[in-house]
């Protein structure tokens, strides 16, 4: 295991490393600077912003900002929801896939337009090629690039002095898809087609197998559909297995390069944080207390995984290799927990392994990646998020030490912390009311196990796995424990809701709340002004998550994963 403990934490330093540079790259494209993939990329954007009548210089208010955002989002959900209703009519379909159910495809199209990605559908069997490459690799492509122009308007109000304007939302959106994600996802395609992974229009394979049957062997357009399923920390798989498929991730090379990609856009925005204010060591803060919360969850999920299932080894059972339940033996137990990990604090949702699998106290450190859902995060939504715990922490350093509350030289009165309150409460409010309301259906009905058939496992886990799901929505994460039978009407209609409003709550509201703070006068720092770049306050802020974390969560842990592992 030893091998695998050295690829963990090489993975993790290089992210590191190539996140600073993307980081940079990420700054000048965003502000005007010349990159060396301008003379390639430039001309494409300005072709796209040409023939969408957008003028690059108009400025946006948050308001029009935040209506752009929603009023293109719109549109796509009702074309992407149309097309998903029709594809069986819709070319190329070589395996004769029919039509969503209406249920399933809201759940679908609200997933995937809000860059959750959580599936109730098999991949390679619920979708045709059309529905591949123009629904789900375009939302991936538009919906990460949204998050990332939130962020970006998000960072320029922090560090505007009495703006008028956040920027132009469509501006963002189209450099964020042409001069960000796609070079990226094309480079990650290519060295995934070199390891083995697919990329054809044909349709599956017919093959006789050692056993003398006949069988139908799926493959598809999945290079593409896989590079920016990660560099958009989006997650949905082209196969059920997702990243567990051989297909998906192929090969130990494969794997790393896919945990690089999930991780490396969500480090970048924090130094464009650094970079666009001009306050680097903020950005050094911010991202150090992200470190000091990852960091943990990966050492204590890798270790609950390594020690392996105490019931399997009174068996008499080996259990020296780790956990093994559910997970591939060619990827193994560290890298299998450690991705696990990964793409729930980055809210990606890609699984190589079934989580629903996981020892009980691994299975909560996903569900607690979730639900901080700031470690990191999602394309440019990880840093709004931390926003809000940042403005939380300044609020309480503040009342501390009896001053007004301020943050890079700009008072956080009342309307700044109502805003924050509101994107921080909604989270636990839609987890916590969606998995009672969960639990109360389950209990009214009669014979809930055969007219509700979610449960196989009722209990402590069943209780985890209705928690996991609703988490997941919440976080627009999209993965889930996958005993649980999801594509039911209530499933999909419930968690579609919830994807649909925790996305765009938690990003109008901090855009109002950066609209407010660009709006005021920046007022000269002196020796009573709170430093936000220093040690003490990233412990402060690091503490203020946790406790936060602790105190909206425990009950819900006390009840599912943690009465699990007392009951073994």
């Amino acid at each position: 295991m030893m091998t695998d403990y050295i690829a963990i934490a090489v993975t993790v330093l290089f992210t590191i490393a190539t996140s600073l540079v993307l980081g940079r790259y990420m700054f000048k494209v965003f502000t005007d600077r010349r990159t060396m993939l301008d003379p390639v990329l430039l001309p494409i954007e300005r072709l796209i912003l040409r023939l969408a009548g957008v003028e690059p210089g108009v400025q946006q208010t948050w308001q029009q900002f935040s209506m752009s955002l929603l009023l293109s989002n719109v549109v796509m959900w009702l074309v992407t929801f149309a097309i998903v209703s029709l594809q069986r009519w819709l070319p190329p379909n070589p395996d004769g896939i029919g039509n969503m159910e209406p249920t399933l495809a809201f759940n679908t199209i609200s997933s995937f337009v809000t860059n959750t990605n959580l599936q109730h559908y098999s991949g390679e069997t619920g979708l045709s090629y059309f529905s591949q490459m123009f629904v789900i690799s375009f939302l991936q492509f538009v919906t990460a690039a949204t998050g990332i122009a939130a962020c970006v308007a998000v960072i320029r109000g922090l560090a505007g002095n009495r703006l008028a304007g956040l920027g132009n939302f469509y501006v963002d959106l189209t450099r964020a898809t042409v001069r960000v994600l796609l070079p990226l996802a094309i480079v990650l395609a290519v060295f995934l087609m070199w390891q083995g992974t697919p990329m054809t229009l044909q349709g599956a394979a017919q093959v006789r197998t050692l056993e003398g049957a006949d069988q139908a062997i799926a493959r598809g357009v999945t290079a593409g559909v896989e590079s920016i399923k990660q560099l958009g920390t989006n997650g949905g798989g082209y196969f059920g297995p997702n990243s567990a498929h051989p297909y998906e991730n192929p090969t130990p090379l494969t794997n790393v390069a896919e945990t690089w990609a999930v991780t490396v856009i969500p480090m970048s925005m924090v130094w464009v944080l650094g970079f666009m204010t001009g306050r680097r060591r903020l950005a050094v803060t911010v991202f150090a207390t992200m470190l000091a919360l990852y960091v943990p969850m990966v050492i204590f999920g890798v270790a609950s995984e390594v020690r392996g299932n105490p019931k399997i080894a009174a068996l008499g059972i080996d259990q020296s290799s780790g956990s093994m339940e559910g997970k591939e033996t060619r990827i193994g137990v560290p890298l299998s927990a450690f991705w696990m990990v990964t793409t729930t604090v980055t809210s990606n949702g890609s699984v190589n392994s079934m989580h629903d699998s996981a020892t009980p106290l691994g299975g909560l450190v996903p569900m607690v990646g979730m639900w901080l859902n700031n470690v990191f995060g999602g394309v440019g939504v990880g840093f709004i998020n931390m926003l809000i715990f940042i403005i939380v922490a300044i609020f309480v350093a503040g009342m501390m030490v009896g001053r007004t509350p301020e943050f890079l030289g700009k008072k956080v009165e009342a309307k700044e912390m109502k805003l924050a309150s509101l994107a921080l409460l909604w989270h636990p409010l839609a987890i916590l009311v969606g998995t009672a309301v969960a639990c109360y259906i389950w209990r009214q009905t009669n014979d809930p196990g055969t007219a509700l058939a979610w449960l196989k496992n009722p209990g402590a886990h069943g209780f985890s796995e209705m928690l996991y799901e609703f988490s997941s929505a919440a976080a627009n994460n999209g993965s889930g424990f996958e005993g649980l039978g999801d594509n039911t009407p209530f499933w999909n209609i419930g968690t579609g809701i919830v994807m649909l409003l925790s996305r765009y709550i938690p990003i109008i509201a901090p855009l109002a709340l950066a609209g407010t703070l660009a709006a005021k006068p920046a007022a000269p720092e002196n020796a009573g002004s709170l430093q936000a770049d220093t040690a003490t306050f990233g412990f402060t802020l690091w503490a203020v998550i946790v406790i936060l974390g602790l105190l909206m969560f425990m009950p819900v842990a006390v009840l599912g994963p943690i009465a699990e592992h007392l009951a073994r």
